[in-house]
């Protein structure tokens, strides 16, 4: 009999199903202090969690601990490479809430539409404020999501009712594929002025951390509302506070950096705040309960392993050829633009990596999108890109070309005219440092990506590096390190500078300009 724990207030489905099952005893307390709790069952083969803090000291006091599970999507509050060291799996149940969360989405824009708080909070005083509580309608209003996975995706679905017209933008999500959700495709400026509503669901990262800012709030309606159930630190709080003395913009909250009682740092702009309670659903709880259950017999019976999120780097793969493929696709990407969406990815493993393919792949997803990493199940990932329209395909390795230990990666987009652009890039690693070899058609680079770099393609002729330069050092901008190839065939020349600063759109756009450059990218790495 193994021995399960839950020290959380979890739906009694996950209980009854590993009870029902015969083979595991349970032992629940939704008000036990996790660590006190691990020391009084040492014997435990199991445990399921949901926001509950899983430290290494946790850990430690379970020996016999094989497999923890977050009944949850996000798995931070778990120590994972910990548990990895130690031979202990980690699964999430991804999906579970996502229901639970766009339904409060829709809530909140109506409960601020119609001033249902206020209302009720007056009208429970005795007060008859029905002429200060003049509503607005969301029928006929444009809404705007700003991510288009699971929840997103709901989000538009459940405002099918309301007959709004309901913009969308995802950097992943092919133009295509959009539409068929019922999208209209638009980018994210288009989504901030045109929108009468704003909701935002994408993880927080380095890419997406304070993405609502100055700009794009500027560009809001006098009247539109933001509402954040995502994460709080995709947003810049301070932008939001100066935009609001400027404008009568609405911001509906429910994440935080921190869940837990005692001041927020919004209170003052947030028009309605809540405490995280997206997920905080009876039905949301159940799905996540037996979603939990489920993973953890299915593991251990089958060897089902959909959502481990703590993978280990196989034996016999370096690591640092799981770095190059992050860099080579942040690359590829960075120089198709970061706001093009994608149709196809294609990649070719080259001598003793291609037996990695599944396990390199994931970390070259990675470097396209944040919400993939190397520890996340290959089939898994790649149904996700399947979701989002997106073709994934390990080319067969031409040997004779005698790659050896080198990747290539090509990334396409579709416009909205039908056009497709291609970005291909190869790479290697040699005395344990990522080597770009080559950009398209501009071969035997042997460049190293680090910090920032500019890239900036044109028709050659003299006088172009000295013109670039000339306007670096207006930026105080040192280069540090510059490749400038030439292709005879086409007639271009590409300027590649590792420089000692990140440079403004606005620099590059400039410069572009100035040279007529036919691709113009600062990328950091």
């Amino acid at each position: 009999m193994k021995k399960i724990l839950i020290p959380t207030k979890l739906d009694s489905s996950a209980t009854k199903l590993l009870q029902d099952h015969g083979g595991y005893s349970v032992v629940q307390d939704p008000k036990a202090v996790l660590l006190d709790f691990a020391k009084a069952n040492p014997d435990a083969h199991g445990l399921i969690v949901r926001s509950e803090k899983v430290t290494a000291e946790v850990i430690n006091a379970l020996p016999n601990l094989r497999v923890i599970v977050r009944a949850g999507a996000g798995f931070d509050n778990i120590d994972g490479k910990y548990a990895r060291s130690r031979g202990i799996d980690v699964m999430n149940t991804p999906g579970a809430n996502s229901n639970a969360v766009a339904e409060e989405v829709v809530a909140l824009i109506l409960a601020d539409c119609r001033h249902i708080i206020r209302a009720d909070s007056t009208t429970r005083e005795g007060l008859w404020e029905k002429s200060k509580l003049m509503g607005r309608e969301l029928a006929g209003k444009t809404v705007g999501i700003i991510g288009l996975g699971n929840i997103g995706r709901l989000v538009a679905k459940r405002l099918t009712g309301f007959e709004c017209r309901v913009l969308g933008f995802d950097p992943l999500v092919p133009v295509e594929r959009v539409k068929d959700f019922g999208i209209e495709p638009a980018d994210v400026r288009t989504i901030f002025a045109e929108s009468d509503f704003v909701t935002l669901h994408i993880p927080q990262n380095n890419e997406t951390k304070g993405f609502v800012n100055k700009e794009l709030l500027q560009l809001m309606k006098n009247d539109a509302t933001l509402v954040n159930c995502a994460r709080a630190g995709i947003v810049n709080e301070d932008d939001i506070r100066a935009a609001k003395q400027m404008k009568a913009i609405r911001f509906l909250n429910d994440v935080y950096p921190k869940d837990a009682e005692g001041p927020k740092s919004v209170t003052d702009i947030a028009d309605i705040m809540m405490p995280h309670l997206g997920a905080s659903t009876v039905e949301a709880n159940r799905k996540a309960a037996i979603r939990a259950a489920e993973e953890l017999m299915d593991l251990d019976e089958k060897g089902v392993s959909p959502f481990i999120v703590n993978r280990d780097i196989p034996q016999g793969l370096d690591a640092s050829f799981c770095d190059l493929a992050y860099t080579l696709a942040r690359l590829g990407r960075g120089l198709l633009g970061n706001e093009k969406p994608f149709t196809r990815i294609e990649v070719s493993y080259y001598g003793t990596l291609e037996p990695f393919a599944k396990w390199l792949s994931l970390s070259l997803l990675n470097g396209i999108w944040q919400d993939i990493d190397r520890s996340t199940d290959y089939k898994a990932a790649i149904q996700g890109l399947e979701e989002k329209g997106i073709v994934f395909k390990v080319r067969d390795p031409d040997a004779s070309k005698h790659y050896d230990s080198s990747m290539t990666i090509d990334l396409v987009s579709k416009d909205t005219d039908g056009i497709e652009k291609r970005v291909s890039v190869r790479g290697t690693v040699g005395e344990k440092l990522t080597m770009i070899a080559r950009i398209d058609e501009f071969d035997h680079l042997y460049w190293v990506p680090d910090g920032t770099a500019l890239f900036f393609e044109y028709k050659d002729r003299p006088g172009v590096i000295a013109t670039i330069a000339k306007y670096l050092v207006k930026d105080d901008v040192n280069i540090e390190d510059m490749r400038n190839p030439h292709n005879p065939k086409s007639g271009n020349s590409l300027a590649l500078l590792s420089v000692n600063k990140p440079i403004s759109d606005e620099l590059v756009a400039e410069i572009a300009k100035k040279i007529d450059a036919r691709i113009a990218r600062c990328i950091s790495f």
